[in-house]
């Protein structure tokens, strides 16, 4: 193959640098201008730049399954400590699978993200936004991840599912927890691999009852509809049950979260881009499309090659786990003018926020639709909303990069 190897270089990135979840786009900078092609603490390939990322994630020459990596097989012979997802014998999230595995599982639940369903849902994420925005009203003030970020996607998402009301703050402490799952496994101590296990024991039994109460009296839920899905003649396991109900549940809101946090602290950091949108609510859509690739939930995602891969002169070996910045990507130059400037009316506003080809988010029209509604709503509702208090405080999640708090006055 043309191409040179990857050399290892110096370690410029590092996911762990404290920096990078208060504000890592300065880093992103940097390595786009002097290191475009550095490495992780693992000695992985890491890339900064949206043409890079892109192909790779269009390839149909990579894997999302780590399990296909030199480096797992390396843990697997000395006897290393798997990641939990990684050590899933059966049963392992559709995101984390390859056709036909993957075809298969998404095909069967993405009956329930058709645009027509997604539009279905339009007057009652309405009214949840309306309910959220009109207590904070009566406050006179709202601390947007815990009273309005998080309760929208996971009352929709549960709905959509059939978990009961109830059950919702059980579920915020797990999935919390489990999303953390996705960070690199060197940054989890001991304590916290133990507190992922104990979560995953207690959601698998909190589903396994749900899934036969819904064989028993089926209702009209998304569960109820995996339950008796068929496909060619094949169910779901309960294995495979479990492991789509936690993804769906945990994506189809962590990120969401993510997505109205970060787009609320830019919209008051941008004042003018805010009132801009207040003026014209057709810049609704491209607005969303713009916060997307300005602050993505999703900083990061990997893809492991199949046969020694060529992107950009720089050579990926077979068995290879390639690192993509999407977060970068969003802010290449190259690809973006003024890429650090948030431009609600930018004219071409494509990302990586959602992924690209078959890995393609799933939940993206769902997230669209919330991200419109309720941002749309802040900015109309609360033209003289500012910060309250010091700067906003980041979970110290990577993958999904997100605020633990942000505090408004209205």
């Amino acid at each position: 193959m043309v191409g040179m190897p990857i050399a290892a270089g110096d370690l410029i990135y590092d996911p762990s640098d404290p920096r990078m979840a208060i504000d890592p786009y300065p880093v992103y900078a940097e390595l786009r201008e002097r290191a475009p092609y550095p490495r992780d603490p693992f000695g992985s390939p890491v890339f900064t730049r949206f043409a890079d990322c892109e192909a790779i994630l269009r390839s149909g020459q990579v894997s999302s399954d780590f399990r296909n990596s030199n480096e797992f097989a390396r843990m697997e012979a000395s006897g290393e400590e798997i990641p939990m997802i990684d050590s899933m014998p059966e049963g392992r999230p559709f995101l984390f699978l390859d056709p036909p595995d993957h075809s298969r599982l998404r095909g069967l639940v993405s009956k329930a993200f058709t645009p027509r369903v997604i539009e279905g849902l339009r007057p009652r994420v309405l009214s949840l936004v309306d309910e959220l925005l009109g207590a904070a009203a009566a406050r006179g003030g709202l601390e947007v991840i815990e009273d309005f970020a998080y309760p929208l996607p996971v009352i929709v998402i549960s709905e959509m599912l059939g978990v009961p009301p109830e059950d919702h703050e059980q579920f915020k402490a797990w999935s919390r927890v489990l999303a953390r799952a996705l960070d690199p496994a060197f940054m989890a101590t001991q304590e916290q691999i133990q507190e992922r296990l104990q979560a995953f024991m207690e959601f698998a039994q909190y589903f396994f009852g749900l899934f036969a109460a819904r064989r028993a009296e089926p209702q009209d839920d998304l569960i109820t509809a995996l339950v008796q899905a068929e496909e060619a003649g094949d169910k779901l396991t309960e294995a495979e049950l479990l492991s789509t109900c936690i993804l769906l549940l945990v994506a189809g809101h962590e990120t969401t979260v993510n997505l109205i946090g970060n787009g609320v602290l830019a919209l008051l950091r941008n004042p003018d881009e805010a009132a801009r949108w207040r003026a014209d609510r057709s810049l609704t859509k491209n607005a969303i499309e713009e916060i997307l690739r300005y602050d993505p939930p999703v900083q990061l995602t990997g893809r492991v090659a199949l046969t020694d891969l060529e992107i950009s002169g720089h050579v990926i070996p077979k068995g290879e786990q390639a690192v993509l910045l999407i977060g970068s990507a969003n802010r290449d130059a190259e690809q973006f003018p003024e890429p650090d400037r948030l431009d609600l009316g930018r004219a071409d506003a494509r990302h990586l926020s959602f992924g690209f080809g078959i890995h393609h988010c799933l939940g993206a029209p769902l997230a669209r639709l919330e991200g419109q509604l309720a941002l749309e709503a802040f900015v109309s509702r609360f033209p003289g909303a500012r910060l309250a208090g010091p700067e906003p405080r980041y979970k110290d999640n990577v993958v999904l990069r997100g605020l633990a708090s942000l505090p408004v006055s209205l």
